[in-house]
């Protein structure tokens, strides 16, 4: 009789060895496959299909942002919507997974002198009257990215859209604000802001990196 509690101890730590085994091979095998993946273990194909394609991408110092645009789909610029005239609209991308509005920013690189800015100058001037005087203000447009020509190609077929919600914003400014520096400098961020947001809306993503007023009058 007395073996008898002696057998079943046994056994029942026998179980929580068995137990124990498992649960560490588990932890353990978890944390061998973060490892891979970290080491690159896994391949790019099965990691890039977490990556839009279309996603456009930064442009190093010294390549062509065209190029690049290129390599990654791009068809060139072959006319189509919008762009008041002057612009290829079959170019920009609509990308899947990205509803109307619900786009995303592209961040500014840590260090810009590593990559290529491209600039591109909106072709007509935006005019519009003050929210609190008679008088007008006409202001020309140009804009940077870091980002591949997808970029620009999506502001040429998107610029109308762009144009008059600029222009609606532009309505509503005080000209005792604008005829200030930092009105200036406000008056470009809200520009840029407004971009961006139209392209996010319009393809899923900004890139817009910095706006510049190349004429800027009030009369």
């Amino acid at each position: 009789m007395s073996d008898e509690p002696k057998a079943k101890k046994k056994k029942g730590g026998g179980m929580k060895m068995i137990l124990l085994l498992v649960v560490g091979i588990v932890v353990g095998g978890a944390g061998a496959a973060g490892g891979l993946y970290a080491a690159g273990f896994f391949s790019a194909k099965e990691e890039g299909l977490k990556e839009d394609p279309n996603k456009p991408v930064l442009v190093l110092a010294g390549e062509d942002a065209q190029a690049i645009a290129t390599a990654h789909g791009w068809a060139g610029e072959s006319g189509g919507e919008g762009g008041g005239g002057h612009g290829g609209g079959g170019s920009a991308h609509a990308l899947a997974g990205h509803a109307p509005g619900h786009g995303v920013d592209l961040p500014a690189p840590a260090n810009p002198a590593a990559y290529q800015a491209t600039y591109f100058q909106l072709q007509a001037p935006f005019t519009s009257n003050m929210s609190d005087t008679d008088a007008f203000a006409q202001i020309s447009v140009a804009v940077s990215t870091y980002y591949d020509y997808r970029v620009i190609a999506a502001i040429k077929q998107h610029e109308t859209p762009i144009r008059s919600q600029v222009l609606m914003m532009l309505a509503q400014q005080p000209q005792q604000v604008l005829d200030t520096p930092q009105g200036k400098q406000g008056l470009q961020k809200k520009i840029k802001d407004i971009v961006n947001d139209v392209l996010k809306q319009k393809t899923g993503y900004g890139g817009v990196d910095n706006v510049y007023f190349t004429n800027f009058v009030i009369q």
